[in-house]
């Protein structure tokens, strides 16, 4: 859809030159809040992106989580809107994957269920329908999974109303 095409450049535009203190600040304030869930909802298994370009840095979060025992899981984007996942074990022992991604560096599969997904966005909306960067990786992936799935992203990415098509999968909160 050619909105959502304008909604991904307009967005991506303003992520891409937000000051880096700004930045360095909002991603610290964001993580204190995803912690605060997760701790809240006592989640044992956390599904995260590990960020690239200007996303959200959740590097600090998952060394908190690592560090408190909580199993950390990561996608790896494979070719067809696939993800497998991959259990997080160190921050330092990453690759490079496809379009720019990370991944962990060993391809070991996680089929175990996920208590909360923490799924980046170019844009959410109200009623937490998200628009990422046109893939269609994690709407494919979230289809029918039962873990909290918590939308990420800065103050100016939320707006009123997203255009919806059928496959799109609507978060249980958004944190910005």
């Amino acid at each position: 859809m050619q909105e959502k095409a304008e909604l991904r450049k307009q967005m991506l535009a303003e992520r891409d030159k937000l000051d880096i203190v700004l930045k360095s600040r909002l991603d610290l304030s964001i993580c204190s809040r995803l912690e605060d869930i997760i701790e809240a909802r006592n989640a044992k298994v956390v599904h995260s992106y590990l960020p690239m370009g200007s996303e959200i840095d959740v590097y600090p979060l998952l060394e908190h989580l690592l560090a408190a025992g909580v199993t950390v899981i990561t996608p790896k984007s494979l070719k067809g809107r696939q993800i497998k996942n991959l259990q997080l074990h160190s921050l330092e022992e990453l690759e490079e994957g496809i379009y720019g991604t990370k991944h962990p560096a060993h391809d070991e599969e996680y089929t175990g269920p996920v208590d909360i997904y923490l799924i980046p966005g170019l844009a959410f909306d109200k009623k937490h329908y998200r628009v990422g960067y046109g893939g269609g990786y994690y709407d494919s992936h979230l289809a029918g999974q039962d873990g909290y799935k918590v939308g990420i992203c800065y103050p100016f990415q939320l707006v009123d109303k997203l255009p919806v098509e059928a496959h799109d999968v609507p978060m249980d909160a958004v944190v910005y």
